[in-house]
């Protein structure tokens, strides 16, 4: 191989008789021709636009394409290729092979073949050919180290720092002294090296081995300067890479794949590299040593050489031979002058090492192998450094003149100016002192308000009192963090990250983190050193059982203290951060505090998020997540981003396995791997998808999770298991995929970790979260050995379904394998990774092989991902919020909350609800129209088929809202679990709807038919009433002489018309329901007195709000009241007995001692306890129900009252009673039975007398005739007036339809009144439990109490009293106005339907023959639908004629009637056929109203059969409220639901229980209990907390016990006023 030119030859020197213009020329020629060589190579790099350093990190750190493995790249995707494969750790990104141009290869074959045939010449003559004109060389590929450079030249300042930072962990050279391409300047990178760290181990014998681990730029070490001087044939950096590392081409040599003979921005560069012994005895040398190699002849380089020789400890300088009077014997004279250390390499010579002077040697080269020389090399080397030496420090560089450091641009130096102010703070503190100092807040203080926040869910004792004394500790917690939040430390700190710009900024966090790492580096490698020793000696103490080992694990706690106190980097600081916002935010929680400077924490970190910087999620010290700081964080993202779609990638695995390394590889991220910084806790990044990616990937970031490993060394001894447990679950659950990662295949630790994560699976299986996951095997050997390989994956598998079916067991679940929790091929889902490192460190390169695997993996999580939806920044926020809450609770499952989910549920409730009403009300509106048909006669029968077609398009309509709702939804895939529910309940509702009206239009048609004799009675009792009218009219024609006086006579002669023509008919009679009721009560053998006696005292009225029944009871003679069961948590009595087991003696005694002191209090209790009581009221409530049932089915309608109704509903009474006191140990006392029959009689009277009534006004001959008396009375009067036929029709036509319109107006606007109140009334709009939260405010601005236990005890009569008492309050009150104006509306619709109908029959007898039957035929048909038009005899008006005067009359009358309606009291409306309070407590009251076993809290979910969603509310109350107490004593327990199921604390689920169930599984207490979800949570209403102590001595009266002892009430309940309990109901439809 020819040696390449050097540039001496080309820049020669110039001859003494030059001119200077000729100098001038040939500079400026020399000087143009480099630019336009470097200005081509950057355009054929595709950097030509890119010279100014506008290449970024957020150009390649963004998940892209996947790299294509194909064997050549296309010469314009080098540079991005290079830097693909260097941010994933493949070192081969410095060996790309380059693909030709096929254009210019075909070119070139053309030319070849055409220049063949022009001169005949032969293959032959070809081959000996040397013309170059006919074996053009095609063009050269890019140097590789050409391309490296372009892109330094071409990069900002960090993405400088990434590369170099990158190229150093591959073990490459890095850039020390760069010149300029084009001026020349030479520039020293010295911030790109700033994050490099080296470690190496050195060996002293006193102390073995010593670990060191150091930042390159503070190293002092000794350095080796390789220069040529000339051009040599030998290769001075294969030499070089010889004596570093002879299996890795740490410096690239003219030997190197893709090496070319011309390079452009290679000479004159100085690299620099370190050899880092291991600590063993072939190192090849036992010092951390530094080698610099100046590229090209140095004789060239001026500057770079003399920098070299002046900074290196020893000069190695390579000669191609020594001759006198060459130009390389003026440097060589020099260096031989000098002191310091000289080997001389000539490559002619073949001589042995020979020492010219002290320190100063001479070698040959020539005929030497590669590995000869450079052990002779080395052995000179170590020679040399056994003495003294002048060592290196590379921020010396700063100090040479004549180079420009990069450390020097303006943003570099604001920044490290910002951050030197920081740690001048920090200068001459104890390390493990500065968290304390400097950062108060997280340390002591978090800790402990962690640990108080964690033990609220483990309560023992009076649980309230003793959560409410938390409380306040951790309030006084947040005082002290917000007192000590003003450190000078974090005052700096937030001003430059507000005040700095966003470079600058950047700059700034760079040079803050590498001075807080070089503030602890010392401190931490010493701390390190004596855990690793103390833990050796444990261990050695385990094995041989030492009684000394107990004091030295003491001893490895405190290491591990101090290892945890001097732990101090950035990420402390942010820390820090979050808790002086969590601390001040929730001391101005409530108070209007103004815009204070921590407000803005969460936006400042939120840029900073963005832009690319991990935040910590969880405090890996304090095991804690800062829920507050951390969702006003993500708020701000969401601010500034919008709510993007983020795939959330989490990893989980042992420590140090190669979690955080495994992600910085893959994603070009930099998560803390080294310095002793093992991660702790969890953190979190964003990762940018490019904009070719989104389409495919369905979401705008990936969001990374990196955590601590499983199984830390920190915590052994404490609570690993709990602790990993925990982590597990939150990551995996936290996540849309989690990559479990396992080093090596040690069955045993991976048997450990897979029990971890199978069961954090199962949970979030029952929780219905639906992570993935991908096994990842790393540091496996042969992973090239398939069959090896599916070996591994068999035995995972076999493992998982094992770890499955414990864990299984363990949750209470039914799974055989592990397939059966969770979607998991084992084909697809294993990875097996090879070693990270190619050798042994620390001078091993990564593996190739691990990057391919990496980009393997990060290829399957792409495709994996393009599958998923992922998840918006909100769920992913409220993701975190709902896990984390749970995990506070042992008992996950039951402790799972998913916000975001129940906010969407209650939104779907909502859109349920109108989708509901808009059927109701269409269902409302054909029942109007068909009552009319019915009425008039039109209708004889309603098919159910013919409702389902007139249905039909609202019900499709509907359908379609829905489709539109489940599919557009921005939450579509967490709406889809209830698609199918909702669908098959709206189409129940439907059929349900039309049934009900199919079932009142038969009762309507079977009540026509019962008046049909009625009906065929009514035209000719009309006509011979209209005869007589006109009769006595014609005789008093002239008499009358005024209205009093015709009043009169119809009067005197009416009820002679009633008798004559009701003679044949009986009347029917009145009922008296009192003398039924009684002669009922006597039958059933009740005296008389007792009956009298329950009547007058009227206890009976309120017999089903009553909160004692002791006096209806009366004890049977072998049941002592002091041995009834009653509700309790032994844990919290004193006695701290354990059910089921034989009392302690001491105990027993206790129990002796105290029970004459008992016994008197006992006399005040109530002789049943409160679930006695609660069952009695059950049977009152049963009664009432089956009383009205009973009533409701009756044909009262058809065939009238029957006092058979009353005895049926007696006898139901007394059997109930007498079924239920057979069950009990006590009996029911007879004025029990008096009281009850009296309270449903008392409740169907109402229901009877109006059914009677009406069925009266159907059928009562008299009733009807004399209904029409003020009819015939306007006829009387009209032709006594002498009125013609025409007027007399039109006033009688009139009066006919002015019942039915004032009927179908009510009608029409009880509909609109209610659909108004339903869309846009507030406690009607809303769901279930926007309805509860309006009934709650109601009750307390009354402050009633009996109307409160009326609601506790009866909530859904309460509801509907409620919604009555509304509806009059809008009506007659808050929207008298509104009504009034909706009245008139459809009193002018219906004036329009009679006005065209009017017109319409007009019309038609005008076109031809015509008469007065069909004028009113064709009136009639025209409001068939809208009005009901009763029978008219048009005998007695044959004579009417002229039809447009009838018009005229009719329409006249018609004005008047409008007025008149439209002038009717709104009270009129309860006369609408269902009101609207009926309307909507039908719409309102169709749901759940199951209520808790322990509250009586009412299941919120507006669907009534919601199976398989357990019952739930966001609010349950105190206890007390529902009459729990403590066993054998009159304290009402003052605990909420949500807060005993967090507790240690146990209960009787029965009064008669034998055996106390713990409350956190009261879901095994029975199928009551079991049907509940009640979430161990917080979330308590300040509400019931007051309405405790407002009603206490209510309570305690009505319960006969007291709030006391264990049940008294915390100081703090009774601070809150109505008003904030008011307010806090609006949490209830936040939460």
């Amino acid at each position: 191989m020819k040696s390449e030119t050097p540039p001496e030859k080309h820049t020669g020197t110039l001859k003494e008789d030059t001119s200077e213009n000729k100098d001038e020329l040939v500079e400026i020629s020399r000087e143009e021709q480099c630019r336009r060589e470097t200005e081509t190579l950057f355009n054929r790099l595709q950097l030509g636009d890119k010279r100014q350093q506008t290449l970024t990190p957020a150009d390649f750190l963004q998940i892209g394409p996947a790299l294509k493995q194909q064997s050549d790249t296309p010469e314009k995707d080098l540079v991005h290729m290079f830097l693909q494969r260097l941010m994933i750790l493949d070192y081969r990104a410095r060996y790309i092979p380059v693909k030709q141009d096929s254009a210019e290869v075909c070119q070139f074959r053309h030319e070849l073949d055409n220049a063949n045939d022009e001169t005949g010449k032969s293959i032959l003559d070809a081959l000996f050919s040397s013309d170059e004109e006919s074996n053009p060389t095609p063009k050269t590929n890019v140097h590789p180290m050409d391309v490296q450079m372009a892109v330094f030249h071409c990069s900002d300042t960090f993405l400088r720092q990434n590369m170099i930072t990158k190229l150093s962990q591959c073990q490459y050279a890095l850039p020390l002294l760069v010149p300029d391409p084009v001026s020349k300047d030479i520039e020293c990178p010295l911030w790109t090296f700033r994050q490099i760290r080296k470690s190496w181990k050195m060996t002293d014998k006193s102390k073995g081995s010593i670990m060191k681990s150091m930042p390159v730029c503070k190293a002092e070490t000794p350095m080796v300067s390789f220069l040529r001087l000339g051009s040599a044939s030998l290769s001075k950096s294969q030499l070089l890479n010889n004596l570093i590392n002879e299996r890795h081409s740490t410096f690239f040599h003219r030997n190197c794949p893709g090496s070319t003979k011309t390079r452009y921005l290679m000479d004159g560069v100085a690299e620099i590299a370190w050899y880092c012994p291991a600590g063993k005895h072939n190192d090849s040398f036992t010092d951390f040593i530094a080698f610099c190699n100046l590229h090209g002849d140095a004789l060239s380089f001026d500057k770079q050489r003399d920098i070299l020789i002046e900074k290196a400890s020893i000069n190695v300088v390579l000669l191609p031979s020594l001759k006198r009077g060459d130009r390389s014997m003026t440097v060589i004279s020099s260096l031989l002058k000098s002191s310091k250390p000289l080997i001389c390499l000539v490559a002619d010579n073949d001589c042995n090492p020979v020492l010219l002077k002290a320190g100063h040697y001479k070698m040959g080269l020539k005929d030497k192998s590669q590995s000869d020389a450079s052990e002779e090399l080395k052995g000179i080397i170590r020679n040399i450094l056994s003495g003294s030496f002048d060592s290196f420090q590379l921020e010396t560089l700063a100090q040479v003149s004549g180079i420009r450091v990069d450390e020097e641009n303006e943003i570099c130096k604001e920044g490290k100016a910002a951050a030197l102010k920081i740690t001048s703070l920090l200068q001459d503190m104890d390390v493990s002192k500065i968290k304390e100092k400097m950062l108060p807040c997280q340390g002591e203080l978090w800790h402990e308000w962690s640990r108080i926040t964690k033990q609220q869910y483990h309560l023992k004792g009076a649980i309230e009192m003793e959560k409410s004394k938390n409380q306040e500790k951790l309030q006084k917690i947040r005082q002290r963090q917000s007192a000590a939040s003003c450190s000078d430390l974090m005052q700096l700190f937030i001003n430059n990250l507000s005040s700095l710009p966003s470079n600058e900024k950047a700059c700034f966090l760079k040079w803050t983190r590498i001075l807080l790492d070089d503030l602890s580096t010392d401190d931490l490698a010493r701390i390190l050193h004596c855990y690793d020793k103390k833990w050796s000696e444990v261990l050695a103490l385990k094995k041989n059982k030492s009684d000394k080992l107990q004091s030295k694990q003491t001893e490895l706690e405190e290491i591990s203290t101090q290892l945890q106190a001097a732990t101090f980097g950035l990420e402390h600081i942010f820390r820090e951060m979050g808790q002086i916002y969590e601390a001040n935010e929730s001391l101005a929680r409530g108070r209007n505090t103004g815009r204070m400077k921590w407000c803005d924490y969460p936006a400042l970190a939120a840029e900073l998020m963005i832009s690319g910087h991990p935040m910590e999620l969880m405090d890996g010290d304090a095991g804690h997540v800062p829920l507050t700081w951390i969702s006003s964080l993500l708020d701000e993202v969401i601010k500034k981003l919008g709510d993007k779609r983020v795939f959330v990638l989490s990893v989980l695995g042992v420590q140090s396995s190669g979690k955080s390394t495994m992600l910085n590889a893959m994603f070009g991220l930099q998560f803390a791997v080294s310095a002793g910084r093992c991660t702790k806790g969890a953190f979190m990044q964003l990762v940018k998808v490019s904009e070719e990616m989104k389409n495919d990937l369905k979401y705008d970031y990936v969001l990374v999770v990196d955590t601590e490993g499983l199984r830390a060394l920190e915590l052994a001894g404490n609570t690993t298991l709990h602790h990993d447990n925990e982590l597990a679950t939150f990551v995996i659950g936290v996540g849309n995929m989690t990559l479990i990662n396992i080093f090596g295949e040690n069955p045993a630790e991976m048997q450990d970790v897979l029990q971890i994560v199978v069961q954090a699976i199962m949970r979030m299986k029952n929780v219905k979260l639906s992570p993935s996951c991908v096994f990842v095997h790393q540091n496996v050997t042969d992973i090239a050995a398939s069959e090896k390989n599916m070996d591994g994956k068999r035995r995972l598998q076999e493992k998982l379904d094992q770890m499955a079916q414990l864990a299984a067991k363990e949750e209470g679940c039914d799974a055989k394998s592990f397939s059966d929790i969770i979607e998991f091929d084992v084909q697809e889902d294993v990875k097996y990774f090879a070693q990270l490192w190619e050798g042994s460190p620390p001078m091993a390169p990564p593996n190739p092989g691990y990057s391919e695997s990496v980009q393997e993996l990060k290829n399957t999580i792409l495709s994996k991902a393009s599958q998923s939806d992922g998840m918006t920044l909100s769920q992913f926020k409220h993701n975190i919020g709902y896990l984390w809450n749970a995990l506070l609770n042992e008992n996950f499952v039951f402790s799972f909350k998913n916000t975001l989910e129940i906010a969407v549920y209650r939104k779907l409730e909502v859109q349920y609800g109108n989708w509901t009403w808009t059927l109701r009300k269409e269902l409302l509106t054909i029942e109007n129209q068909l009552h009319n048909r019915i009425e008039n006669g039109n209708h004889d029968m309603v098919e159910l088929s013919y409702l389902y077609k007139e249905m039909s398009k609202t019900y499709e309509d509907v359908r379609k809202a829905m489709a539109t709702y489940f599919d557009d939804n921005q939450h579509k895939e967490m709406l889809a679990q209830w698609r199918g529910r909702f669908e098959s309940k709206i189409k129940d509702i439907h059929e349900e709807l039309v049934k009900a009206l199919k079932r009142k239009l038969d009762e309507v048609l079977q009540q026509k038919n019962a008046c049909k004799k009625l009906d065929k009675k009514k035209p000719e009792f009309e006509k011979k009433l209209l005869q007589k009218s006109k009769e006595l009219a014609l005789q008093l024609k002239d008499k009358a002489t005024n209205e009093r006086e015709l009043q009169k006579q119809f009067n005197h002669v009416w009820d002679g018309w009633v008798t004559e023509l009701t003679a044949d008919t009986e009347p029917i009679k009145d009922i008296n329901l009192q003398e039924d009721q009684l002669s009922i009560l006597l039958e059933l053998g009740i005296e008389s007195s007792l009956i009298h006696e329950r009547q007058n005292c009227g206890k009976y009225k309120n017999i089903a709000n009553l909160g004692d029944y002791s006096e209806y009871v009366t004890r049977t003679k072998h049941q002592d009241p002091s041995e009834e069961r009653r509700r309790s948590e032994d844990e919290r009595v004193s006695t701290n007995t354990t059910t089921g087991q034989s009392d302690s003696m001491w105990t027993y005694f206790w129990k002796k001692i105290t029970s004459s002191f008992t016994k008197q209090k006992r006399e005040n209790e109530p002789q049943i306890c409160f679930q006695e009581q609660d069952q009695i009221r059950t049977v009152i409530d049963k009664a009432y129900n089956q009383a009205e049932s009973i009533i409701q089915h009756k044909p009262l309608a058809k065939r009238g009252y029957s006092s058979t109704y009353v005895q049926e509903m007696a006898k139901n009474v007394s059997e109930q009673v007498k079924e239920f006191g057979s069950q009990q140990s006590y009996a029911l006392k007879k004025k029990f039975t008096v009281d009850l029959l009296l309270y449903v009689f008392d409740a169907a009277s109402k229901r009877l007398l109006e059914s009677h009534n009406q069925f009266k006004r159907n059928n009562d001959l008299r009733f009807y005739v004399n209904s029409k008396k003020e009819q015939f009375y306007g006829i009387f009067s009209s032709v006594c007036k002498g009125h013609s036929s025409a007027v007399v029709f039109a006033e009688m036509i009139c009066d006919k339809l002015k019942d039915s319109t004032v009927q179908a107006v009510y009608d029409k606007t009880a509909i609109d009144l209610a659909g108004e109140m339903k869309c846009s009334f507030s406690p009607f709009n809303g769901n279930r439990m926007n309805l509860e939260k309006h009934v709650l405010k109601s009750l307390a601005e009354k402050e009633d109490f009996q109307d409160y236990m009326n609601y506790i005890r009866h909530p859904r009569e309460h509801v509907k009293t409620f919604i009555k008492e509304e509806v009059k309050k809008y009506i007659f009150t808050e929207h008298k106005d509104s009504t009034k104006s909706l009245l008139k509306k459809n009193v002018q619709d219906i004036q329009g339907l009679l006005s065209r109908a009017l017109h319409q029959a007009t019309e038609k007898v005008a076109q031809g023959e015509a008469n007065i039957n069909m004028w009113l035929e064709g009136f009639s048909s025209e409001l068939k639908d809208q009005l009901k038009l009763d029978t008219i005899c048009c005998q007695n008006f044959s004579d009417v004629n002229n039809f447009d005067f009838l018009k005229e009359e009719v329409a006249k009358r018609l004005e008047s009637m409008v007025k008149e309606i439209t002038a009717l009291p709104l009270g009129n409306l309860e006369k609408s056929r269902v009101r609207p309070d009926e309307i909507l407590i039908d719409q309102l009251c169709n749901c759940c109203w199951v209520q808790c076993p322990f509250c009586k809290a009412i299941c919120t979910n507006t669907l009534g059969g919601h199976s398989p969603d357990k019952h739930s509310v966001p609010f349950h109350r105190s206890s007390g409220i529902n009459g729990w107490h403590f066993k054998d004593t009159v304290e009402l327990d003052i605990d909420f639901c949500t807060t005993s199921v967090a507790s240690d604390g146990s209960f009787y689920p029965q009064h008669d229980s034998d055996k106390t169930i713990p409350f956190k599984l009261y879901h095994t207490a029975g199928p009551e209990f079991a049907s509940w979800k009640i979430t161990a949570d917080e979330s308590k209403l300040i509400y019931w907390k007051w309405f405790v102590c407002k009603f206490q001595k209510e309570l305690e009266n009505d319960y006969k016990m007291e709030f006391k002892g264990r049940g008294e009430i915390p100081n703090e309940w009774r601070k809150h006023t109505k008003q904030e309990a008011i307010a806090s109901l609006d949490q209830m439809y936040k939460s």
